[in-house]
């Protein structure tokens, strides 16, 4: 039978890495075959147990949902081929109690397979919304007894903190990440036993494979070995001669040389970005496999050691420098130390983007005399059907219906810098501040929603944001962000890009202010609400900031144009 691949969620991904070999006896739910895509890295598992009698991908070859992984030839042919063998060489020496122990022991096999409640099922990871996030807490223990639903891991990216569900009830057997691991969708976490059942012999071929995969694979002899059956050859560790060779290799070479890396599609963008040689970057997976944190370690080493050689020389390091020593109490007094929270905490690398982003800021003022007016006759209404409505719902409506007018302000630039994406549906991230830190959720198609239903997600997201309980969907896809100061003071204030998007409003606090009416010679007072729109200067010029930013301040002065 053909066991081919699921939905990836993905067009195509590319398999990193062959589980199996041809001749193997593999069980269900045994896993085949690691792909990766830009997004994540998933294990496939086989969906019917059987003999591997023929491997139709190799490593590197990109696969889609439906596409043939691997050919089996099911455990009941199988067994019925070996009954078969076993009555032609034994016929004549066989007695009926012999010929009649084996299918008893079968049947046994088979209804120790088919009992749900008896078997130790390892879990994967569901769908958590990022390319990798970071257990922030291991809410259970071996041996706890769980229940369906119940919570047993917290994760936190730098978007959302996430409880995961256990997926069934029953006794935890095994924990397989620890607190500050980095995961990723489809990743083994947990093995559960079913409730309400004895312990459960394993089938001897399934022991094996499970004894065989606890074990660490040895690493093979670079200058003795080959690499493994299915498995990339290991790239030998540069040396200064090879880095001068290195110069001299063609094109070729070094695709080759790339090639032999044992590294998966992601981290070798992930390498791309950062400028990184990713023959040079040493492995801590199994086969030397190289992960993100590997790249990243090998940045810190590098910057590490270009930073101690200017400072040997009496230079000015290219990098912050260490804080001082602050011991001494008579120069810097008495000190405190606090950790960050853990939100706070992963939010820093995606705030670290911003250092790479040439982000301006555009500030304008709106009159929102009339606006005002008209919510204080509105709120009065929506407040007794449970509804808050705030000047931010108006904004969000005007906004929304801002950037369906200037699309370019509602798109992502592609990573070769050489195309815009523009996004079809607004999906505004509104900023909610929680004790915690900062979360942004997400009003889907937003310019399709009126200015009630607008307050109604923007009650219920903050509630949710509060209470802990918003979900990776929730914070999923915005296109463009607005973050408003409310009634906290300020006149105006600089927002950061929450890249990949290359826009961000900000609304501070609204005032009156004495405004020029040209018409009467004379100042009268208005209710003047700062804007600030910061925007990555590689997609949007300034011309083109300050007019979406007066367009906005217009809409939101007279609600009426929305409807136009």
């Amino acid at each position: 039978m053909d066991i081919k691949a699921p939905d990836l969620g993905v067009d195509s991904a590319e398999v990193s890495e062959i589980m199996v070999a041809v001749g193997d006896v593999i069980a269900k739910d045994d896993n085949i075959v690691l792909l990766e895509s830009d997004k994540a890295s998933v294990e496939v598992p086989s969906s019917a147990a059987g003999k591997v009698t023929k491997i139709s991908v190799a490593i590197g070859d990109q696969v889609s949902e439906g596409m043939v992984l691997i050919e089996l030839e099911s455990a009941e042919a199988s067994d019925n081929a070996d009954d078969n063998a076993e009555e032609v060489t034994d016929s004549e020496q066989a007695d009926e109690s012999v010929e009649d122990a084996p299918v008893e022991e079968d049947a046994e096999e088979e209804a120790t397979d088919d009992t749900s409640e008896g078997a130790s099922t390892t879990h994967a990871l569901p769908d958590i919304g990022v390319d990798e996030a970071q257990v922030a807490e291991i809410m259970v223990s071996v041996g706890d007894t769980v229940s369906a639903d119940e919570s047993i891991l917290l994760i936190e990216s730098d978007k959302a903190s996430v409880e995961v569900p256990a997926p069934e009830a029953g006794v935890v057997e095994k924990i397989l990440v620890n607190a500050g691991d980095t995961v990723a969708n489809g990743q083994d976490f947990i093995v559960i036993k079913a409730a309400g059942s004895s312990k459960v012999k394993p089938k001897a071929d399934t022991a094996k494979k499970a004894d065989k995969a606890d074990k660490p694979a040895p690493k093979a002899d670079a200058k003795s070995q080959p690499a493994p059956t299915g498995e990339p050859k290991q790239a030998p560790a540069p040396t200064s001669t090879a880095a001068s060779t290195d110069k001299k290799l063609t094109e070729a070479q070094v695709n080759e040389k790339l090639a032999d890396v044992y590294a998966g599609p992601a981290v070798r963008k992930l390498a791309r970005q950062l400028g990184v040689d990713i023959t040079q970057v040493n492995g801590s997976a199994l086969n030397d496999r190289i992960l993100k944190e590997d790249l990243f370690a090998h940045v810190k080493n590098r910057l590490t050691t270009q930073q101690a050689a200017p400072a040997a020389k009496g230079a000015v390091s290219s990098g912050l420098p260490k804080l001082p020593d602050m011991s001494n109490t008579e120069i810097w007094g008495e000190t405190e130390t606090q950790d960050l929270s853990r939100l706070q905490k992963v939010s820093i690398p995606q705030l670290n983007y911003n250092t790479l982003l040439p982000q301006v800021t555009q500030f304008d003022l709106s009159d929102i005399t009339e606006t005002e007016k008209l919510r204080g006759e509105l709120k009065g209404g929506m407040k007794a059907e449970g509804i808050g409505l705030t000047i931010l719902a108006f904004i969000v409506k005007a906004t929304a219906y801002a950037l369906t007018q200037h699309p370019r302000f509602n798109s992502h630039l592609s990573d070769d810098n050489t195309q815009v994406i523009l996004r079809k549906s607004v999906n505004m991230g509104i900023a909610v501040a929680t004790d915690d830190g900062l979360v942004v959720p997400v009003i889907k198609n937003a310019q399709d929603k009126g200015i009630k239903q607008i307050a109604i997600e923007i009650g219920e997201l903050a509630v949710k944001a509060r209470d802990k309980k918003l979900t990776t969907k929730d914070m999923q896809g915005a296109s463009f962000t607005i973050s408003s100061q409310g009634i906290l003071g300020g006149t105006a204030f600089t927002p950061l890009v929450n890249w990949p998007q290359v826009g961000i409003l900000g609304a501070s606090e609204a005032t009156m202010q004495p405004v020029w009416n040209a018409a009467k010679q004379t100042f009268e007072p208005r209710l003047m609400l700062p804007l600030s729109l910061s925007y990555d200067h590689r997609v949007i010029n300034g011309a083109d900031a300050a007019v979406f930013t007066r367009y906005v301040a217009t809409l939101l002065a007279d609600p009426r144009r929305i409807l136009l």
